[in-house]
Formats: C-alpha cells, sequence, structure tokens
C-alpha cells in the first residue's frame, strides 16, 4: 500500500522545486520510512536540477536528510521506529570496495546513488498519480516530509542531539572532514590548505584544527567566508581575489610548500595552483567536481618529487561509525556546525536555492 506525501519536485532541467503530492511505495525488506526533520541543501542536488547529471525527471532530489523512522521493512535490523537517524549515501555491501570498509567507491555506486533514480532491481520508490518519478537519489529523496529509505543509508544517531544541527553530516560534511582525517592525515607540523570556504571547506579547516597540524590555510574570494574560516581553526587566510596563491602560500610556509590541500571549488585552474602549491611528498585531494569529462593540465616533473593527487568521494567514509562520530563532536561543541547552518522552512526551499548560489547562504537546511 502507498504512503502519501508531499515532496520538492524538479519536473525538467533548469525548473524550479515545486511542491507536489507524490506516493512513495510500501517499504521493501531493506527499507525504512523516514519522517523528515531536516535535510540540507548540497550543489550536487542543483547540478541535477539544473539537467547537468543524466538523473531521470520528474523527480525527487535530497541528500543530506536527518529524521525519525516511523516504519522498517521486516529485514531490517539496525534501526526501529522512533530511532533517530541521519541519512546518508547507499551502497551495495557485498563488492570488494564496500567489505574493504570503503562504501563511497561501492562498485554499483554512481546507479544506486546519483544517476539510476530507482532501487537496484529497477523499481521505483515514487510516483505522482500513478506515474513512476526519478527517486532513490543517494538511497533517499528526503526533500520530502516523508522519504522511503534504503537500509544502507540510515544512520542511528543520539537523540539527545537536534537533528536540525546535523542533517548536513550526511554529504557535504563528512567529505570535508574525510577529506583531512581519512586521507591527508596531518601530522605535528604539517601544512593544510583548503581551496575555497564553503560547506565542505570550511568542514575540512574544522577537521583540521582538531589535528597536530601547524599552519591552516583557507583560501576563498569572499572576505566574510575567510573571516569565519579564521574563527573555526584557519591560522592563515588568503584572499585569491587579491593576492597571487603561489607567492602567498610560499610565504606562510617559508619556500617549503604544503603538506596537503583540499581542493573544494571544482575550478581546474584552481586545482592546478594547489598540485603546483604542493611541498615534495605532498597530496592534493580533489573534492569539488567540474561537469563530466573536464580535463586538467599539469605538470608532470613537478610531480615527480613524490606528489600525489588523490581523487575523494564522500570522505572515503565508513557512514556508521563516522556520522556517530561527529555526531559526539558537534554535541560537544567541538565541532561548530551550526555556524555554517541557514534554517529555512521546506516550503522555501527556491529561496533557499537561491540564497546558496548568491553565495548568502553557505548551508541551508530545510524545516519540516
Amino acid at each position: 500500500m502507498s504512503i502519501p506525501t508531499r515532496a520538492a519536485v524538479v519536473e525538467s532541467g533548469g525548473a524550479p522545486f515545486t511542491l507536489s503530492d507524490v506516493q512513495l511505495d510500501e517499504p521493501g525488506p531493506h527499507e525504512a520510512v523516514v519522517r523528515m526533520v531536516a535535510t540540507g541543501l548540497c550543489h550536487t542536488d542543483l547540478g541535477v536540477a539544473s539537467g547537468g547529471l543524466p538523473f531521470p525527471l520528474p523527480g525527487v532530489l535530497g541528500h543530506e536528510g536527518a529524521g525519525v523512522v516511523e516504519a522498517v521493512g521486516p529485514a531490517v535490523t539496525g534501526v526501529a521506529p522512533g530511532d533517530h537517524v541521519v541519512l546518508s549515501f547507499t551502497s551495495c555491501g557485498d563488492c570488494r570496495n564496500c567489505r574493504g570498509g570503503h562504501p563511497a567507491y561501492c562498485a554499483t555506486w554512481l546507479p544506486l546513488n546519483l544517476i539510476g533514480g530507482r532501487r537496484a532491481d529497477g523499481t521505483s520508490t515514487i510516483s505522482r498519480d500513478g506515474e513512476a518519478l526519478g527517486g532513490h537519489f543517494f538511497g533517499q529523496s528526503s526533500f520530502a516530509e516523508r522519504a522511503l529509505v534504503d537500509e544502507r543509508s540510515l544512520v542511528k544517531v543520539d537523540p539527545e542531539v537536534p537533528l536540525t544541527s546535523i542533517a548536513p553530516l550526511g554529504c557535504g560534511v563528512q567529505t570535508g572532514v574525510g577529506a583531512v582525517w581519512n586521507v591527508l592525515k596531518p601530522v605535528t607540523g604539517s601544512t593544510v590548505v583548503v581551496l575555497g570556504a564553503g560547506a565542505v571547506g570550511l568542514s575540512a579547516v574544522m577537521a583540521a584544527a582538531l589535528t597536530p597540524a601547524t599552519n591552516i590555510v583557507a583560501v576563498d574570494r569572499v572576505g566574510e567566508r575567510l573571516s569565519l574560516a579564521k574563527e573555526l581553526g584557519a591560522t592563515h587566510t588568503v584572499n585569491a581575489a587579491e593576492a597571487d596563491l603561489g607567492e602567498a602560500l610560499a610565504g606562510i610556509t617559508g619556500g617549503q610548500g604544503a603538506d596537503g590541500v583540499v581542493e573544494t571549488t571544482g575550478n581546474v585552474g584552481v586545482l592546478r595552483q594547489g598540485v603546483d602549491a604542493l611541498a615534495a611528498r605532498g597530496t592534493l585531494v580533489v573534492v569539488g567536481a567540474p561537469p563530466f569529462g573536464t580535463e586538467v593540465a599539469l605538470d608532470v616533473n613537478g610531480l615527480l618529487g613524490g606528489k600525489r593527487v588523490v581523487g575523494l568521494t564522500l570522505g572515503d567514509a565508513e557512514t556508521q561509525t563516522f556520522i556517530p562520530a561527529l555526531v559526539r563532536l558537534v554535541k560537544e561543541g567541538r565541532l561548530p556546525l551550526h555556524r555554517l547552518i541557514s534554517s529555512y522552512p521546506f516550503t522555501d526551499i527556491d529561496q533557499a536555492v537561491r540564497d546558496m548560489g548568491a553565495g548568502k547562504a553557505i548551508k541551508p537546511v530545510l524545516m519540516f
């Protein structure tokens, strides 16, 4: 029996989000129905809504949900009705990377999360007037009052922490934090450079501030965001609209270069500058995602000093352990995520989209 709810539907590429009555399929064996309390708005949602990725539209997006479990399928064991959950990406659970603790590199990650729009078996999770909609986005499609969620997208969290304060953990925050903790792993005396002071970049700054890194450098073109980065733990800032990045980093590091760089902008020119600014044996983590097929030119001889360029999806996080740890840090005040959040009623989703596009909101969170 289908479950009625209201969702923000994108009718076609470039169209606005439109609130519409829809029906959720009844939960399968490994699914749960979650009453949404909050969901973050991410640039990935906007990219898909613009038609930039082959996700089937009309469809329901949203992939940074947080809510309360209302019902579970018969094979679900990790959560029960009444549990508070943060929603993240899904994965198959059976491939080599899933079994090795790296579900963000699941062999079926793209169709299960980003472009498929349906369950792995091809069935639809959301319909409207009897017609299937694109859904199952990151195993959740959380731009709705209720979501039908894949079990592997569900992370049970501490009920004492307000869900409105931790919804962004499911994607953007764990991506920035994971870039630092899971890939760069700074040691005492390290210099970490974060290119771009949006939600992912500022999450990386906060994560670096919880490591032994000595220099934490935030780079952006917006002065207000650089000021916030300073308050969140950056030891240095560089306004790329006013200073040459290479010269500025050389001055900060005494000419040694950066041990780690997190590139969040998706701008290949910025990526190239980041690689050039690496110290010998330094690592750049590619997080920002330009359009499919985008290429970047690198100085091959410049890489021979042991430099590494590493791509990253969702922080390379194992969500069942990583997200609860982040929730605890939020609860204890050591990860001041609230500094990034701007709250909007769910009905104002298009205003949130406009504010995010204009740079007025770092991390919009929709409230139900």
